[in-house]
């Protein structure tokens, strides 16, 4: 044991130790003294809400050679280690006590192991190097949605990207004072070889659910090592089962309707499905692109992005696809690219960007040619496939006014989407909360592709896109959300989304403009302002409605054969859906609610009641009241 305030007074300069000591918070205190001890570095940085503290940042991430600076002004370059290119998830663990149990689909250890192991190799990590003390702001702050944390680091990497990604916070411990109620997160990248970490054989990423506590060691990696990230997200998802709040890993964007009129949606994408395209769609304003807090205020349901900035994949960021984006990455403001390739005059590349790429420069395997090769003979691409953007949301010309307002948005519409060859229409509204949870949320899957896994076209199980980041029991984390309506007297329309659906010739039958009608129809039903056809899954567009859209806002013609394979029920791919995720339930999660094996059932029934009157395959016309 120690003496925390003798600890901190012999460690830290004056300077710094009156900066901590301003915050009067214990248990704050006790942490950073734990962490000095443990980490042993040569000094220690605590940082206020100061720009100067933020540009300190940047300086020593250059210094460090853990970013280096590119040909345009406010533009860096961080590589992470060849192997450490992504999360951990067999590494990513939570830390139990013997008598908790999460269910067997999450990835646990048990906490006295798990705590020993992650401390031995944080033991003396930090030798010769200065500890970074950062405290930010999950959501905006002074707000019922704020979170405050802090984060110590050894990586001034990860400091600056959180120093774009969140919002300050120092001033936030100042004003709550001794509470215990914030979140901390300890890393160390370990030790380094050419500026990046050696030991990834002990890479660990453990999470403390009873303390609000992340440990962090030997990588570098955004997603293992930004802890306000999804490594928060999970303990927000804890603390929201706890307090009646949700934390969801979905976009929030306005959607702008009839006269300007302005509509919140927010929305959850497995990777790859069209997350961020959407929640960038021309014309309309983004709030957040990844994570979600969502509370119940005065009976209505509001939300708030809680993240300020984006830390995206870059690849197939271009001109013409992503102009927004694209145009923040090719101008003066301040990013952060990692993982991509720099050439001789530090000029950035990457995969997709709608220009040649150079055959030579420098990237995540260092000097690198086209044609080289890692030890197993595999090809080196010039930018990972993984490789990424960190920016800040009011550096886009879209940003939402709204961004930080500590009142959130009026949620207006939420949607779910994945990649679905043969089975989801482009676009369909849940009869009703319940039935948007369960058969939308809670039914969620999506296809791989060969790009990524090999194999293209195997079906996963997603769970409201955020089974990667459940801290609570599936069937809790279920009933959770259909609890979650009580007590609200206009809850969010539910919507399904899906740009992957494929015709015979095997060929997508959607463009990828498309999106922009399927989700501006999702608005108008969201006020009323357009009719429905009822389906036995849900409610799907009339198609004069989408035809005036696509006129409207593509400039783009809309036939009637188009719209009927489009949205042709395809009640066997819906009835083998239904059976395949129950099966997963019924199997994986025993602590299911029974209302989803009921909704199931009545779903199936409503389905096998159209197939018995219309046949395997029924066109929307079909469906429409005479």
């Amino acid at each position: 044991m120690f003496d925390t305030k003798k600890l901190l007074k012999e460690r830290l300069t004056a300077e710094h130790h009156d900066r901590l000591i301003a915050l009067e918070n214990p248990k704050m205190h006790d942490f950073v003294a734990d962490a000095i001890q443990l980490c042993n570095p040569a000094s220690v940085f605590v940082c206020t809400d100061a720009p100067d503290d933020i540009a300190y940042f940047r300086r020593l991430a250059v210094e460090a050679a853990e970013e280096r600076t590119l040909n345009m002004e406010g533009h860096t370059c961080h590589f992470d280690g060849y192997y450490d290119q992504a999360r951990d998830k067999a590494k990513t663990k939570y830390l139990l006590p013997p008598t908790s149990e999460l269910g067997e689909s999450l990835n646990s250890i048990e906490k006295t192991a798990g705590v020993d192991e992650v401390r031995s190799f944080l033991k003396d990590s930090m030798l010769g190097r200065q500890m970074l003390v950062c405290f930010w702001c999950l959501g905006p702050a002074d707000s019922d949605f704020t979170i405050p944390c802090i984060q110590i680091t050894d990586s001034p990497y990860v400091a600056h990207a959180e120093s774009i990604l969140y919002r300050p916070g120092y001033e936030q411990f100042r004003k709550i004072g001794s509470s215990p109620n914030f979140f901390r997160f300890i890393h160390s990248e370990g030790e380094l070889e050419n500026a990046v970490s050696k030991n990834i054989d002990k890479r660990r990423v453990y999470i403390d659910l009873e303390e609000n506590l992340v440990y962090s060691v030997n990588t570098q990696y955004g997603g293992n090592t930004i802890g306000l990230k999804k490594l928060a997200l999970r303990l927000a998802i804890q603390k929201g089962s706890a307090e009646g709040w949700l934390a969801e890993h979905m976009f929030v964007m306005g959607l702008h309707g009839p006269a300007g009129r302005g509509t919140y949606f927010a929305g959850a994408f497995p990777s790859a499905c069209g997350k961020t395209s959407t929640s960038m769609l021309p014309g309309q304003t983004i709030v957040g692109d990844d994570i979600a807090y969502l509370r119940k205020k005065a009976a209505q349901v509001r939300c708030v992005n809680v993240e300020k900035g984006i830390f995206g994949i870059i690849r197939d960021v271009n001109a013409e696809d992503d102009p927004i984006i694209y145009q923040a990455l090719t101008n003066p403001c301040e990013v952060i690219f990692s993982n991509i390739l720099v050439d001789s005059n530090n000029k950035p590349h990457w995969l997709g960007m709608g220009s040649e790429l150079p055959t030579e420069g420098t990237n995540y395997s260092g000097q690198w040619q086209k044609g080289k090769t890692d030890a197993k003979g595999n090809e080196i691409t010039p930018s990972h496939k993984n490789a990424r953007y960190c920016l800040n949301i009011p550096d886009l010309d879209n940003c939402d006014p709204l961004l930080d307002d500590p009142e959130g948005v009026l949620l207006g519409g939420i949607v779910y989407g994945g990649r679905d060859s043969d089975t989801w229409v482009p676009v369909e509204q849940a009869f009703d909360w319940t039935e948007g949870i369960i058969i939308t949320g809670a039914a969620l899957e999506s296809e791989t592709t060969a790009a990524t896994l090999g194999k293209e076209g195997v079906r996963t199980f997603n769970l409201m896109s955020n089974l990667d980041f459940l801290s609570i029991p599936l069937g809790r984390y279920i009933q959770n959300n259909l609890d979650f309506a009580d007590g609200v007297d206009n809850p969010p329309f539910i919507f399904s989304v899906n740009y992957f659906l494929k015709g015979k010739d095997g060929n997508y039958l959607n463009g990828m403009a498309d999106k922009k009608v399927w989700m501006l129809w999702a608005e108008l039903r969201a006020n009323g302002d357009v009719d429905a056809i009822k389906t036995p899954t849900g409610l799907i567009p009339k198609y004069e409605d989408l035809a005036k859209l696509f006129k409207d806002h593509l400039n783009a013609e809309y036939s009637q054969p188009d719209y009927v394979e489009q949205f042709t029920i395809r009640i066997p791919e819906n009835l083998a859906k239904l059976d395949r995720v129950e099966k997963i339930y019924k199997d994986k999660v025993p602590d299911t609610p029974q209302i989803l094996y009921d909704t199931f059932s009545d779903v199936c029934k409503r389905l096998k009641a159209a197939q018995d009157k219309h046949g395997d395959y029924v066109s929307p016309f079909d469906l429409i009241a005479k």
